[in-house]
């Protein structure tokens, strides 16, 4: 679903040469070296990549602050502007930036090199949608920051080797993160897992599990009451005793239906974005990813 009039409301205030700092509780690793390369990313996974790929090479600028929520989120004049001096812009697709389309044609940049990290990727559809949340597959992960890699040789040929050692490092990380999932997830009999937004798809297909979700792909959508009864009588027939939610999305539907069948909560993270207290912390995509399988493990063996 886009904005339409958000951004055409966007565009106005650009035209009018707005100056206004809104998003000023972006991601960024400040960087004085002009001969860095600059690059925007639009959501946290897309950050974490690019960091790991680019390391001391790139200057980034995530666009949607920590803590948010990204689906719904719109950019603002100063990103749009910042878009315009970039080197890279980087961002999922798959429809997780619905507002990315629109952005990208009315730009004054023809030298931006953008990156679509999903392309190449085998969608799962939801309906009429994409599913977008391709990076919760490890090996779809590999595929994004492959992308991310080759963006950064475009833009800086000089230094391809590191883009490439770093690519290869964390290449080989991937790989021993899908195989934990798959030797874990391989012992357990339940496969059955009930999460609030419908992100975890790739995960699921992955691995042999079997997504039940309260709410569709967008996060603020709310279940009708014939669903939530649905949801209640299927998991009190599969026996299940954890309802799964995010941390940045109400946990109000998940606590109704634990309380009704006598369940737990817990937190699955879909990664779409973390805290300041977990940047701060030194969370990124494995460990956040690891936390969830001991999370998923622990639910199915109880």
């Amino acid at each position: 679903m886009k904005k339409t009039v958000r951004l055409f409301s966007i565009m106005a205030v650009i035209v009018a040469g707005c100056t206004t700092a809104c998003g000023q509780n972006a991601i960024k690793n400040t960087a004085d070296d002009s001969g860095k390369v600059k690059v925007m990313t639009s959501f946290y996974t897309m950050y974490d990549f690019a960091q790991k790929i680019g390391g001391e090479k790139v200057e980034i600028t995530n666009m949607v602050p920590s803590g948010t929520e990204p689906h719904d989120w719109e950019p603002s004049a100063i990103d749009i502007r910042n878009m315009e001096d970039a080197d890279v812009f980087i961002y999922n697709g798959a429809g997780m930036e619905h507002w990315a389309e629109d952005i990208l044609k009315s730009l004054d940049n023809s030298e931006l090199i953008t990156v679509e990290a999903s392309e190449g990727v085998e969608l799962i559809r939801e309906g009429k949608e994409n599913d977008p949340h391709v990076w919760l597959d490890p090996e779809n992960a590999k595929i994004e920051m492959e992308h991310i890699k080759d963006a950064f040789i475009e833009a800086d040929k000089d230094n391809a080797e590191y883009y490439n050692k770093n690519y290869e490092t964390y290449s080989r990380q991937l790989d021993g993160l899908n195989q934990e999932f798959e030797e874990t997830l391989s012992q357990v009999t339940n496969k059955d897992i009930i999460v609030a937004h419908k992100a975890f798809g790739y995960l699921c297909k992955a691995y042999g599990l079997n997504q039940i979700a309260i709410e569709g792909l967008m996060p603020d959508s709310e279940p009708d009451p014939a669903r939530m009864e649905e949801i209640i009588q299927l998991a009190k027939k599969k026996k299940i005793n954890t309802i799964f939610f995010e941390e940045l999305v109400s946990p109000k539907v998940a606590n109704t239906i634990a309380k009704e069948i006598g369940a737990k909560t817990e937190v699955l993270n879909p990664l779409e974005g973390l805290s300041e207290e977990q940047m701060d912390a030194g969370e990124d995509y494995f460990s956040v990813m690891r936390t969830n399988l001991k999370q998923i493990k622990k639910a199915l063996e109880n």
